[in-house]
């Protein structure tokens, strides 16, 4: 194992500092950081109170001075391209407010020896004294979402406390603000970047803090973002990811390893062929797989199962799905327009009878997803009772 100063001088890390009106803590954050690296970059994101005099005593270390607030996700980002710009690999980001301990600097350069190209979050303990209330809540959360968008489970999401791959980060980013430190680790993820949490140590000083967070914007910010990341995790990233995973493996084994025996029992395994089925054949259509993973995720069943089998709605099939649909809904819905239940529906057909599509496509579906889900429990319990009668 590498000691302290074998970590500091063998990584090619710097420490990124963004500021905003943080004059009662700037200086000992900064002090303590140089007790550690002297590659600091500080960026003052147009500060109104003493800061730009404080940084006035540090002018070996690199800065960029923001003309107005631009917010934290700007300061970040500017910081980033500054660091690459001086080719630094790793850059450590800390908050200045004082509620982070640079003695902490060399536990993130020990964990990126383990783990590479990672990026490391500070998990902190928001259980302890003097922890305000919205943020635990609001970690809690950014946790939930991250967990739904990526399907990695942090601690923590929210910690300002960071270490960076720089060169691996995607190239382009759409937010400014405090919601910014979200979109870098949930995109990230979805490049394959490695992200986990790292304990840390923490001070919550109500004398000294000052928390810029606006709880009524920036949460919006924050929900309108998770909105638009649910949306292309549901819609891109997780079919993207499926094919490649099948597709690596090869379709055949994956589907015997990844499916029929993954650690699901058969009942949750019957229960996701149910709702792939339900969902596909259900007049949801240009909502399917948004509510299928939706679904799926709520009552934890498996996506692979449930999106494989919610493809009975292919193209080829549906016609006769809608055919089907109107033929069980004529059965219960009466029309002003009767339908000629032969080869020549048509869209026309299809508007003027909409009731009796809709009501036969949920019956359709309801009763085809029970009896699908049954059959296939049974035939994976025989299924399961073969393999340990051959053991």
């Amino acid at each position: 194992m590498k000691s302290q100063q074998e970590l500091l001088s063998s990584t090619n890390f710097c420490v990124i500092v963004p500021t905003y009106n943080n004059q009662k803590t700037l200086k000992k954050v900064l002090d303590s950081i140089l007790d550690f690296t002297t590659n600091v970059i500080i960026v003052n994101d147009g500060s109104t109170d003493s800061t730009s005099e404080i940084l006035k005593a540090y002018s070996q270390l690199t800065q960029i001075h923001h003309p107005k607030n631009l917010g934290k996700g700007r300061a970040l980002r500017n910081g980033f391209r500054k660091a690459l710009e001086l080719e630094f690999e790793y850059a450590i980001t800390i908050d200045s407010d004082g509620q982070h301990f640079a003695t902490d600097i060399p536990v993130f350069l020990e964990a990126i020896q383990d783990e590479p190209n990672a990026l490391l979050i500070g998990s902190r303990n928001m259980t302890q004294e003097n922890v305000p209330k919205k943020s635990s809540f609001g970690n809690k959360f950014s946790n939930f979402w991250f967990k739904f968008e990526t399907g990695i489970k942090l601690d923590d999401t929210q910690s300002g406390f960071r270490l960076y791959p720089l060169r691996l980060l995607p190239k382009r980013f759409y937010t400014n603000k405090f919601e910014f430190e979200i979109e870098v680790i949930v995109r990230a993820a979805w490049k394959g970047i490695v992200v986990k949490n790292i304990p840390i140590q923490v001070l919550y000083d109500p004398a000294e803090r000052v928390s810029h967070f606006r709880p009524f914007q920036d949460f919006t910010r924050i929900s309108i973002l998770n909105t638009i990341l649910v949306t292309n995790a549901l819609l891109y990233i997780k079919p993207r990811d499926f094919f490649r995973r099948a597709k690596k493996k090869g379709f055949k084994r994956f589907f015997l390893e990844d499916i029929l025996e993954s650690k699901d029992s058969n009942f949750k395994k019957s229960a996701a062929i149910a709702l792939g089925i339900f969902i596909g054949l259900s007049p949801f259509w240009g909502f399917q797989t948004v509510l299928l993973f939706t679904f799926a995720a709520l009552f934890r069943l498996n996506k692979v199962i449930a999106y494989l089998t919610s493809n009975v709605s292919f193209p080829p099939f549906i016609p006769f799905i809608i055919y089907a649909s109107l033929q069980v809904g004529s059965v219960f819905v009466s029309s002003d327009a009767p339908l000629v239940l032969d080869s020549s529906i048509t869209l026309d057909d299809i508007q003027k009878n909409a009731t009796q599509y809709i009501v036969g496509s949920l019956i359709l579906a309801s009763v085809s997803a029970l009896s699908v889900g049954f059959i296939s429990y049974l035939l994976l319990t025989a299924f399961s009772s073969k393999n340990k009668t051959n053991i």
